[in-house]
């Protein structure tokens, strides 16, 4: 099994998943707790209409999908701010919109695009060692942006009208969240794909939010969990020669079925022990 870190495309691939894990166990936290496991999808469907600008322009697409990711985050804000449409309807309208353009650049791009499935459902194997360092880049971004606003996210995640109470810029801390929140949908995009995004944003954060009692702890645990979920789908598709990204959630899913298996013994038993006292 060694055998298998001497190849330089499975090291950059377990960089990978460790960085990913490390974006979508933290901002994945926000993303359950808060509710807005539906934006994230939106955001990342959106993106693929900066992937088809890049092929379509000729500049690595990963750059175009963090530029309409970071779009989509400030217009849903604004959006919010005003009250004009209902919150799901406009996101709605930016998944299939994002989509409709990445098509249709995609289709008048010259060429063959060859690594377009790997932006849809992922492929892990295939992240070169420059976008290691932009994903490097960006988790780092994410971790200090959460660091500087801990406690800030922590009230606007629980209760915003307690937030506006205490004088907190509300709008303005949720667009830096969604702006969070995009850049790790990008982290996350050449791991699983857009598809699949949202599963692994939110499956290790949905076990977590089970067996702990703080934001913290739920977000250490996320990474943890994060981190078995791609290390061992990505394992596990390369032995069985199948599609990482879908072996990936595949895992993920799994293991939120266990874990709910497991909460459901420990409530139970809970009970029960609590009823013989």
């Amino acid at each position: 099994m060694t055998d298998i870190f001497h190849y330089d495309f499975l090291m950059n691939a377990v960089y990978a998943s460790i960085l990913a894990s490390i974006a979508c166990g933290i901002v994945g936290t926000y993303v359950v707790v808060k509710r807005i496991v539906f934006i994230s999808g939106g955001i990342s469907h959106t993106a693929y209409g900066g992937i088809g600008l890049g092929y379509y322009l000729g500049f690595n697409p990963l750059y175009g999908a963090i530029g309409f990711s970071l779009l989509t985050a400030g217009f849903l804000s604004a959006m919010r701010k005003k009250k004009r449409q209902h919150e799901d309807t406009i996101i709605g309208i930016l998944w299939a919109f994002g989509m409709a353009v990445g098509i249709l650049f995609v289709g008048m791009a010259p060429g063959y695009t060859a690594n377009l499935m790997s932006y849809l459902f992922g492929n892990i194997l295939t992240v070169p060692r420059s976008e290691i360092i932009m994903m490097l880049i960006l988790d780092a971004a994410i971790v200090i942006l959460v660091a500087l606003f801990f406690k800030e996210f922590q009230i606007i995640t629980f209760d915003e009208e307690f937030a506006h109470t205490l004088g907190l810029p509300v709008n303005k801390l949720y667009l830096l969240l969604l702006v969070i929140i995009a850049l790790t949908t990008v982290l996350l995009i050449k791991l699983v794909g857009i598809i699949l995004v949202v599963a692994l944003l939110s499956i290790p954060s949905a076990i977590s939010i089970k067996f702990v009692r703080s934001i913290r702890q739920m977000m250490i645990l996320s990474v943890f969990l994060g981190l078995i979920f791609t290390l061992s789908g990505l394992f596990l598709s390369y032995y069985l020669n199948l599609p990482s990204g879908a072996v990936i959630i595949m895992t993920a899913s799994a293991g939120y079925l266990l874990a709910n298996f497991i909460h459901f013994l420990k409530k139970k038993f809970y009970i029960k022990e609590t009823n013989y006292r």
